[in-house]
Order: C-alpha cells, then sequence, then structure tokens
C-alpha cells in the first residue's frame, strides 16, 4: 500500500520549480502516451509505436556477439586480473586505455581524417552531462547561446535548466534543407543583442545532413570564422558522427582546424557520445574533446559530478581496442541504417509523404504540411494528436524542436525491428489514405 504524505508546504529552490526543463513540451508528451500504451508485437499489436526516440538498435546482435566471445571484458571473477584496481576509485581523468580506445574510435569512424589525443578527452555519464558542463563552464546565468533550428527538443533542459543560458535559435529553412546560412546566422546574433543578451558561442548538430560532404565543409568553415569574428565558442555535436552511411559523408570540425593548423581551435569543442553510434544509450558514456587547456581542466575538475563507473569503460576499452570488431562493426551498422533509411523513405513516398534527402543519423524529417488546415503551430499540433491518438504512432512535432515552419515532424526509424517499422509505415499509408478520401 502506497504511503500518503500530505502536500508539502516547505518551498523549493527556483531551479527545482522552474518550467525551465521543456519536459511540457510535445516531445515529452508523445513519450509518456507511449509508455502508457506500448506497441508489442504479440500483446498489444494495437498499441503506440515509438518512432520520437533516436536510439540506435539495428546492431544490437554484433554487440552481444562479441561479449559472448570475450567475456573477460564483462566479467571479474576472484583473482581476475585489474579487478581490484578498477574496483577502488578512479580519479577524474577516466582509465588511460579507455581514453586512448576513445580517442582511436572517433579517429576511425571519421575516416581517419581527424587525429585526437587522448589527452584532450574528458568523460562524461553521457552527452547530456556533457552539453551541460560545457555550458556551465562557456557562459554564465543570463548569457545566450545560438542554435540552429530545428534542433533537439532536450537542448531545452540539458543547456538551459541548471545553468540559466538562454537559447536564441538560429531560424534556418525547408529552402535550403534547413542548413545554416551567413544570414540566419547573422540574424539570431543580432536577436540576441537586441534582448540585451551576451553570446558566448554557437552549438551546431549534424544528425541528418542533407548536403554533401563540400556543403558541409563550407558551413563549418563560415561558422569558425563567425565565432572567430564575434569572439566565441563554437561547440560542434558530433554524436552521429559515426552513423553517417559512410565515412565520407561526415565532415568533423577537427578535419577543419587540422587543415587551418589548429588557427583559432581554442575556442573549439566537441561532444561525442557511444549512445548513437553503437546503440549504448544505458550505458551514459560521452566524451568533451576541447582544443582549449583551460577547458579541459576545468571540464575534468566538473566531470566528477558525471563519472563513468570503471567497470563501463574497462568494457569498452576492450571492445573498441579489438579493430577486427571495430572495422566490421562500422561497416555493418553503416550498411543497415542505410537500408533501414532508404526502407522509411521509399515507405513514406509510398503513401504520398516527401522527406528531406538524408546521408546520415536515425531519423527523417517528413513533410505533412499539406495536410494542415491552416499553416499555424496550432493545425500541426492538432495534426500531431491525431496521429499519436488515432494512428498510434509518437512521432515529434517540428514546433517541439523549435522548427519555424509548421508541418515538418521528425520520425525516427532505427530504434525497432524491421517488422515493426512495416506496421508503422502501414498505419501511415492508411492514415494517407483515409485523409485524401476525406477530401474528396
Amino acid at each position: 500500500m502506497a504511503i500518503e504524505i500530505e502536500k508539502p508546504s516547505v518551498g523549493l529552490s527556483k531551479v527545482a520549480v522552474s518550467e525551465t526543463h521543456g519536459e511540457d513540451s510535445p516531445y515529452f508528451a508523445g513519450w509518456k502516451a507511449y509508455d502508457e500504451n506500448p506497441y508489442e508485437e504479440s500483446n498489444n499489436p494495437s498499441g503506440v509505436i515509438q518512432m520520437g526516440l533516436a536510439e540506435n538498435q539495428v546492431s544490437f546482435d554484433l554487440l552481444e556477439e562479441y561479449l559472448e566471445q570475450h567475456p573477460e571484458a564483462s566479467t571479474w571473477g576472484k583473482g581476475a586480473p585489474g579487478f581490484r584496481e578498477n574496483a577502488l576509485f578512479q580519479d577524474y581523468h577516466g582509465l588511460k586505455s579507455f581514453r586512448q580506445a576513445m580517442a582511436s574510435f572517433m579517429e576511425q569512424i571519421r575516416g581517419g581524417r581527424a587525429k585526437f589525443d587522448p589527452d584532450r578527452v574528458v568523460l562524461t555519464a553521457g552527452a547530456t552531462a556533457a552539453n551541460e558542463l560545457l555550458t556551465f563552464i562557456l557562459a554564465d546565468p543570463g548569457d545566450a547561446l545560438l542554435v540552429p533550428t530545428p534542433y533537439y527538443p532536450g537542448f531545452d533542459r540539458d543547456l538551459r535548466w541548471r545553468t540559466g543560458v538562454k537559447i536564441v535559435p538560429i531560424h534556418c529553412d525547408s529552402s535550403n534543407n534547413f542548413q545554416v546560412t551567413p544570414e540566419a546566422l547573422e540574424a539570431a546574433y543580432k536577436d540576441a543583442e537586441d534582448m540585451n543578451l551576451k553570446v558566448r558561442g554557437v552549438l551546431i548538430t549534424n544528425p541528418s545532413n542533407p548536403l554533401g560532404a563540400t556543403t558541409q565543409r563550407s558551413v563549418l568553415e563560415f561558422l569558425l570564422d563567425f565565432a572567430t569574428q564575434k569572439n566565441i565558442h563554437l561547440v560542434s555535436d558530433e554524436i552521429y558522427s559515426g552513423s553517417a552511411f559512410s565515412s565520407s559523408e561526415f565532415v568533423s570540425i577537427a578535419e577543419i582546424l587540422e587543415a587551418r593548423q589548429y588557427k583559432e581551435a581554442e575556442r573549439v569543442h566537441i561532444v561525442y557520445s557511444l549512445s548513437k553510434d553503437l546503440g549504448l544509450p544505458g550505458f551514459r558514456v560521452g566524451t568533451i574533446y576541447s582544443y582549449n587547456d583551460k577547458v579541459v581542466t576545468t571540464a575534468r575538475r566538473m566531470s566528477s559530478f558525471t563519472l563513468i563507473s570503471s567497470q563501463t569503460q574497462h568494457l569498452l576499452a576492450c571492445m573498441l581496442s579489438n579493430k577486427e570488431f571495430t572495422e566490421n562493426y562500422i561497416k555493418t551498422n553503416r550498411e543497415r541504417l542505410r537500408k533501414r533509411y532508404e526502407m522509411i523513405i521509399q515507405g513514406l513516398r509510398n503513401a504520398g509523404i516527401e522527406c528531406l534527402k538524408g546521408n546520415a543519423g536515425l531519423f527523417c524529417w517528413m513533410n505533412l504540411s499539406p495536410l494542415l488546415e491552416t499553416p499555424t503551430r496550432e493545425s500541426e499540433l492538432t495534426l500531431w494528436k491525431s496521429i499519436l491518438h488515432e494512428v498510434r504512432l509518437n512521432i515529434s512535432p517540428g514546433s517541439s524542436c523549435h522548427c519555424s515552419e509548421p508541418g515538418w515532424f521528425r520520425v525516427c526509424f532505427a530504434n525497432m525491428s524491421e517488422h515493426t517499422l512495416e506496421v508503422a509505415l502501414k498505419r501511415i499509408h492508411n492514415f494517407m489514405d483515409q485523409r485524401k478520401t476525406g477530401r474528396n
């Protein structure tokens, strides 16, 4: 029997009662609807299918196979080598073997076009912790970061809630596939100035880039030039770098710096994690890679609040140091993601829905603006509720990602089996047929 406690009369902190956490967003409301009625092929075939979660589950079998063949990575018996050392408290640097393995893996998934120094790798409990930690270091409460739209709804929580830092959106549009332009960047900076906000940096993400490597490179070039001109920081969130369909389809800011002989490198910081590329969000493994010595030192001190367990580091150090495994994993995982992407794009096209062209990531952006009664956020949310409660698909409305154009929806495709994806596509197809019938 639950213990009943009277309504508290004791006050809490401003941070605790603040709604800056952003969890009143439709993005999180969709998760709640899924949690209350989750789809299961056998037990609940009419339940809600989770298409709002950018998880990579397409290569679990490769991870399981590795662990089965290498039990020494995850099991420690009595007298096992390294157990007592790893069972004791580790310093904030983390295991040297793991930092070396992470640096090597980061180079590998970028096709060897960039080098990473293990001594600049700061370990954190996931990319969420890495982004918040960097925000604490780079900006003061009331300062601002510029972030291109549409962006991950969790940034409203991760970057703002506890830090007191503001997000000023860089409004991008579909005319150029939501890519950042110099004009949009300058406009956002002016918006911040008009609000008397001090801009401390730009955070750029690249989860599903629809343009080629040449364009990616030019975007990163002018972002770095802009940061240099304004004397601010540039944070590159590269958590999807290994999810590109080939290594040549992802350009890292590290490549740009190397080509420039690391000029202005001290203002650049990279966030990376194993949540997307290895499909291990539950392991809580993230990194900050900074070219700024003071940022590295401060981040390492602050990482005491977000340490990764030594056992997790030991397991992953063994796994990522195995070149035969990592080469096969990267190759196979990319092939499977490409197949899933082509499957959902073709399925949506068959239903009469067009999407942005992509070459990376775990989701796609589909355009349902023709279905809106009016081109407004309210009409978009009405359509979203219909899809969530009638079609029973949890997809993310663009407005929850601060997209300025109503009618765009983010749809994840790598967090389920192929069969479940087929069921989801069939539901969407039926929904579109019903809409067409209703308009005739």
